[in-house]
Formats: C-alpha cells, sequence, structure tokens
C-alpha cells in the first residue's frame, strides 16, 4: 500500500507543478495581469488568511515578482542612493539575502515615484533588475551579481517608472524620459526624437539592439509581446503620442500609431476585436482628452489613426494599467470608479464607484478582479457584464505597487511590509 501511495503523489506532482504559476515580472509572465491558478484567497485582513508579513528596508514602489520559493523585491536605501535586491522565501517569508548593486546618481522624480520603481524580472536563472537613474544588473539566485550595464542613464521630469520585459532571452526596456536641459518641457511637454526602446542580452547585459521612437513624450508603460497571425513576435510600446510594433529580434520599427497624450503611466493592454483581431488597449491624455482607445494591431509604416477601432472618453485610468477579461475590458480610475467595457465596441457596460485612491494595476484569476487601493484594501468583483462586490479585504497600509499571485498565495507590497497573504505553505 506504501508503494501504491508513494506512486500516486509522484503522479499527481506534474499536475500541481502546471497549475503552480511562477509570477516572473510585471503583471505576471504575459505582462497581462493574468493568473491561471485556482484556489486563491477571496477573503483577508491584516491579521486574518495571511501566511507572513516581513518588514522590508528603504523606500520603494516596485511590484514583487516570484519564482519558485523566491520571492524577490528592490528597494533603494540611504535615500534613494543604495541600490538593494532582496530575495524571501516563499514559505516563511524569511529574507534569504539582502545585496546592494550600486549606489546610484539621484535625478528628479515625482512626489508619487521611488528611486526604486522598475519592477524586476527573472527567467529562472537570474534575476534583472533597473534602478531610478537607469541602471541595470542581474544577478543569481544566490544574491551574487553577475553583470551590471549603466551605459543608457535616463533622467525624466516624472522619474523612472516603467518595468522590465523579459522575453526570448532579451530584456527589454522602454525609456520615455525628457531633457535635463535648460527647457524642462522638452520631452516632457514638446515632444523630442530622443526616446528609445532598448533590449540587452539577458545572459551578458550587452546591447542587442536600440530602437528610436521618433517624435514623442514622456511615458512609463510596460511594453508587451503580440504574436502576429504567421508566428511573427512584436514588441508593442506606447509612448507620450505613439502606439508601436518593433520587430523582436532586430529592434526594427515596423509601424506607429498616433495616440496624443504624455506622462502616460499604465501599461498597455492586448485583447481581441470582433473578428477576433488583435487589438491594444491604451489610456491617455490631459486637458479634455482623456479617453480609453482600441487601436487594431498590426500594418506597417506611418498609421496615424487610421487603425483606430474605437474610443471611449468615460473612465479613463491615469496611473492604474486596465485589464481584459475576454470579452471584457476593465478599468479602474485614480479616483475609485470602476469601469467594465465591451473591449471589440468599447460599448460601456457598467460603471460603479468603488470607493479610495488607486495606483497599482489590478490583476485577475478565477473570474475574478482584484483593484488594490492606496490604503491597502483589495475590492474584488465579479470579471462580468455585472457589478458585483465579492469582498473588501483591508491591510491599513499604505499600496503603490501592484499584486502577484503564485502557488495559491497573492503577495502585497505596502510601503514598509510585504504580505504573503493565503495559506501558509508546508
Amino acid at each position: 500500500m506504501k508503494h501504491t501511495a508513494c506512486f500516486l503523489v509522484l503522479l499527481m506532482l506534474p499536475a500541481m507543478v502546471v497549475n503552480a504559476q511562477n509570477w516572473p515580472q510585471f503583471r505576471g509572465s504575459n505582462t497581462q495581469g493574468h493568473s491561471a491558478e485556482t484556489n486563491l484567497p477571496l477573503k483577508w485582513s491584516a491579521t486574518e488568511n495571511i501566511a507572513w508579513k516581513t518588514e522590508l528596508p528603504g523606500e520603494a514602489w516596485s511590484s514583487p515578482i516570484v519564482w519558485g520559493n523566491h520571492v524577490f523585491v528592490t528597494t533603494a536605501t540611504d535615500g534613494g542612493v543604495t541600490c538593494r535586491v532582496l530575495a524571501l522565501n516563499r514559505k516563511t517569508g524569511k529574507i534569504v539575502w539582502n545585496t546592494e548593486v550600486f549606489k546610484q546618481t539621484i535625478r528628479r522624480k515625482e512626489g508619487r515615484n521611488s528611486y526604486a520603481t522598475p519592477t524586476p524580472a527573472t527567467d529562472g536563472r537570474l534575476v534583472y533588475v533597473c534602478f531610478g537613474d537607469g541602471s541595470f544588473a542581474a544577478l543569481d539566485f544566490k544574491g551574487r551579481v553577475v553583470w551590471t550595464n549603466r551605459d543608457y542613464p535616463f533622467y525624466g521630469q516624472h522619474g523612472l517608472g516603467t518595468a522590465l520585459l523579459l522575453h526570448d532571452g532579451l530584456l527589454m526596456m522602454a525609456r520615455d524620459g525628457s531633457s535635463d536641459g535648460e527647457d524642462k518641457k522638452i520631452g516632457w511637454q514638446i515632444p523630442w526624437d530622443k526616446s528609445y526602446v532598448v533590449a540587452l542580452d539577458a545572459k551578458t547585459g550587452k546591447q542587442r539592439w536600440k530602437a528610436s521612437r521618433g517624435l514623442s513624450r514622456i511615458s512609463h508603460g510596460t511594453p508587451a509581446i503580440w504574436k502576429t497571425p504567421d508566428g511573427r513576435a512584436q514588441v508593442i510600446s506606447e509612448a507620450g503620442d505613439v502606439l508601436q510594433g518593433f520587430d523582436l529580434k532586430t529592434g526594427a520599427r515596423l509601424w506607429s500609431s498616433e495616440v496624443i497624450g504624455e506622462g502616460k503611466v499604465p501599461s498597455l493592454v492586448l485583447g481581441e476585436g470582433v473578428l477576433g483581431d488583435g487589438l491594444a488597449f491604451t489610456a491617455g491624455g490631459w486637458g479634455g482628452k482623456e479617453s480609453i482607445k482600441a487601436f487594431r494591431l498590426g500594418g506597417a509604416g506611418e498609421l496615424k489613426e487610421t487603425n483606430l477601432v474605437w474610443e471611449q472618453k468615460k473612465g479613463m485610468p491615469k496611473v492604474p494599467s486596465m485589464i481584459y477579461v475576454k470579452p471584457h475590458l476593465f478599468a479602474i480610475t485614480d479616483g475609485g470608479v470602476a469601469t467594465c467595457m465591451n473591449a471589440a465596441t468599447g460599448e460601456l457596460l457598467w460603471q460603479q464607484r468603488v470607493g479610495g485612491n488607486f495606483s497599482a494595476s489590478p490583476v485577475a484569476a478565477e473570474g475574478r478582479i482584484y483593484f488594490l487601493g492606496d490604503n491597502g484594501e483589495t475590492t474584488v468583483i465579479k470579471a462580468g457584464a455585472t457589478f458585483e462586490v465579492l469582498a473588501k479585504n483591508p491591510l491599513d497600509e499604505t499600496v503603490q505597487a501592484s499584486p502577484a499571485i503564485s502557488q495559491g498565495q497573492i503577495f502585497i507590497r505596502t510601503e514598509r511590509h510585504l504580505f504573503a497573504i493565503g495559506k501558509a505553505k508546508p
């Protein structure tokens, strides 16, 4: 009987491993905020359904990432000068190592930003990080620095807010800053041609390609990967005034659409249209030009708005990214108004006030949307065409980082702590 029981356990292990997903970068493996896991926590508080809570040093708004038994976060100490990477044991919350990678030059940032806002990424071999002055580093899982790259110094009137994108051995990042010269409006309020997307070799940290945007302005969104119908991968990236597609292998700019606005924070979301074609959903605009837009992906050259499918002027978030749960697109405004749209047409299906203020981007799992507020309260709603609140879960701590989901738990970084929400793992 013992042998039979052991055999049955071994048969179950592959299925358990498949369901226990990693969360390797900002908004998960696909950068879209989705988890395929089940049996996730629905209700919690600061003292209930908490597996562990660990105090973190420094100040940072980067989000946690998870790989296997490791949770990684970045932080900046000594007033933002010292850049550090921490690894925590996923089961216990114990800090396994805390490594200083370098000291950075302090540049300007907005009050809601930090000097360690870019969310790291990992491929299970190395963990890749970036800090406010634009410097990159890679560390192994024992906390040893493998390489650094400080060849892309960054300045922007808002600071550096975009996250890293890791795909197919390339470490990519959008660099949409502004001029640090005498006229600070250049690149911020006045379009310039100095913004770019850069791709580094993940193994070595050396540049593989650097792609110019052309004329654009400040943005903070993280790029995403889109597969064309013939299977080729494009890097889709939005900046102030433009939405663009780049060849993954070469960095060649394949197409560019016009989407006016500067200082954009939400990362673009990918979805499907009426005919099943690929769409990119964007949010941005100021001074009465605020809107959510859907663009058809693909094409070639300067497209202007020829691939614009629809525009919705209600419910635009200025900071949190949106989330697509087929066939709906969900958004939460900075002021706590949640919106559900038909993703194919932009039709407004419902709009309800959740309450509070929001900076974190929502995540989705098990037919639920998790909206994490600045006050640490997570509002869980049903991902459907009717508004239904399933739970409200307070942590009573300030939050701007986005949640991570892995192995049946939800990881939330607050101003001072990292929480693992859900049952403790044996």
